[in-house]
Parts: C-alpha cells; structure tokens; sequence
C-alpha cells in the first residue's frame, strides 16, 4: 500500500463521521417530511453534495423533483435560486450582464455587473434539456471553476455551491440533448422512477388536504464544507484504486484493456473524470454506510450514477434495446466472477 493508505483516521475525523452520520438522518427525516418515497434519490443527492459535485436527475414530469432540490436548500440554509430552462433564454440571463448605470458624477454614467441567479450556494437549473446548447454551455465554466467571466473581469461564486439539474427523457418533444462536455460535469446523473403503488396513495392523501409542512434547518453552509473536507481524508485502499482505474479503463473501446464485447456496442467511453469521481463518490458512501475506508463494494454501489451517462453506445446497442447502464452491470459482474475465480 502507499503510505497516505497506510495512515489511521485520528479520532477527530472519526467523530466528525458520527456528526455526520446524525446530521443525515436528521436531514433524510426532515425531507421525508415532503418527500414521499425516492429515498436512492436523496442519498445520491447528498452524495454528490458532501463529494463537491453536480447533479443531473432524470425522470418524466411530475416527480417531485424540482420540489426536492427546493427542499434540499430548505433543510441546509443554503441560498437558493431556480432557473427555468426554456428555448429563448440567454446565457446572460444565467451569470448575468453590465447594466450602464448613474454615477456621483453628473452626466456620466458606467457599466455595473448585474449578477444572474448563477449566483447563489444551490442551483435548480430545471428542464435543462429544452434549452439550445449555447446557453447550456453558459453553466460549463461556473459548474466547472466556480467563477463567471463576464466583461473581462471575474466573479467568485460563494461556496458551497452546486448545480442540481433536472432533465426530461430525450425522447419528448422539445428537448435538446445535452453536449457530451455538459454531461461529463455531472458527477452522477440520477433515474427518477415512478412511485409504487403505497408511495403514490401516501402522496395522494398528503398533498391534496389543508396541512402544511414547513422544514427545519439541519445544517449550515460551513457544515458542509466542513464534512466535503473530511470527505478528502477518507483512505483509499491501492487496490481500490487500481479497480477503479480498470473499470473506467474497459468502457473505452479501443483501450487494451477492453473486453471483446464493449467494442461491439459502445462509440466511446468514461474519461479520467470518472475515475476522479468515482472515487469521491465512493468515499462519501463508504462513509454514509458506516464505513471508515473505502471497498471495491461502495465503488460498485455508485458505479452506474458515475458511468453510465459517460458511456456513448453505438447504433447497435441502441437497436438491441441496450442502455449504458447495462454495460456498467456486465462490467461489474465480469469483475466479481473474475474475484471468485
């Protein structure tokens, strides 16, 4: 093992996992409050939260989900501001514009930076997909430095700050499909199913009558940066490393280390982004799950949030009704056998 795997957490880390551990219970029970059922889709939310990353969920109309992003700001204290994704929005309608405004001076006037609503700790970029893609990129270098350009001078955005982004299956009308570079700021991107039958009548009964929930705030801003920290101080055993190395590896097919089959169905695979993702992700749920050092189990549970939206399948997939999500599966399985073996 290298030496930073070898290292023991102090006991000053360790109670700040069990601070950590009773904040996201309270957290998870105070959106439970609203929030009926989706309880895969919080945890890979606040995964993404405490790993310093962006989230891109995906599901029909009609899911809750710009209510849960809302009531994630809620439960955290953490300004919020919602941008509504339509075909004629600017990207200066999202970082913002010069205004030419008065000054002290009589007759004179200047130019004044109008911030945009990039400017807050949390971001609902909702129905991102019915946007063109120029104003989709306007999100790359504020979702990617935590900064906007505007008129030659730069503007720092406050931390922590994440982008939380809804987005509507391909197939409607009216959607854009979002650049591959778009996508791969994303650490996960998240499948919103439908609720079952239970959830569906739990939901029918809580929201048509008078009562009104109001949440409680769990934690601050600096308790967030705080855990996305020790989040870094999680060790990371070398195999762990290499088995993720490998994973991310066999997606691309022309790479050596490929199986037969992935040059079959996949145009193109995960970068070096998903190896760094893939990592801080594991480390977040190793720790949410009770664990202070990461298994090749807590990599595999976060696998297909990391990769699939980073695997492109060719024609032939597609016409085999195969999903990237697939190919995480048969990857994963492939590497448990060879474990056995």
């Amino acid at each position: 093992m290298s030496e930073n795997t070898e290292v023991e957490m102090g006991s000053e880390d360790e109670q700040a996992i069990q601070e950590l551990h009773v904040h996201y219970d309270a957290l998870k029970n105070e959106l439970g409050k609203i929030i009926v059922g989706q309880d895969d889709v919080i945890e890979k939310l606040f995964i993404c939260i405490f790993a310093r990353g962006h989230g891109l969920l995906m599901g029909v109309p009609g899911l809750a989900k710009t209510l849960m992003v809302q009531s994630l700001a809620d439960v955290m204290s953490l300004s919020f501001n919602r941008i509504q994704f339509t075909p004629d929005l600017m990207p200066s309608d999202i970082t913002g514009t010069d205004i030419l405004q008065e000054t002290d001076q009589p007759g004179r006037r200047q130019f004044e930076f109008s911030k945009g609503p990039i400017f807050a700790n949390i971001i609902l970029a909702d129905e991102i997909n019915r946007t063109p893609p120029k104003t989709q990129a306007a999100l790359l270098e504020t979702m990617q430095e935590w900064q906007v350009t505007a008129a030659g001078k730069t503007f720092p955005l406050d931390k922590p700050f994440f982008v939380l982004a809804t987005q509507n299956p391909i197939e409607q009308e009216g959607t854009y499909p979002l650049p591959e570079a778009q996508l791969d700021r994303f650490m996960f991107l998240i499948k919103v199913d439908y609720p079952t039958r239970e959830e569906e009548l739990e939901i029918a009964k809580s929201t048509t009558g008078s009562k009104k929930v109001e949440l409680q705030t769990v934690i601050t801003g600096e308790d967030i940066l705080r855990y996305q920290d020790l989040v870094r101080r999680i060790p990371v055993p070398d195999h762990v490393y290499e088995y993720v190395i490998e994973l991310v590896r066999k997606t691309r097919p022309d790479g050596e280390e490929r199986p037969d089959w992935i040059k079959q169905w996949v145009s193109w695979g995960a970068g070096p982004r998903a190896v760094q993702y893939l990592i801080l992700a594991s480390k977040v749920y190793a720790v949410l799950h009770g664990n202070f050092m990461v298994q090749k189990s807590d990599v595999n549970a976060i696998a297909k949030e990391v990769l699939g939206h980073r695997i492109v399948l060719n024609f032939r997939a597609e016409s085999e009704g195969l999903d990237s999500r697939d190919i995480v599966d048969r990857l994963i399985e492939e590497e448990a056998a060879k474990s056995v073996i």
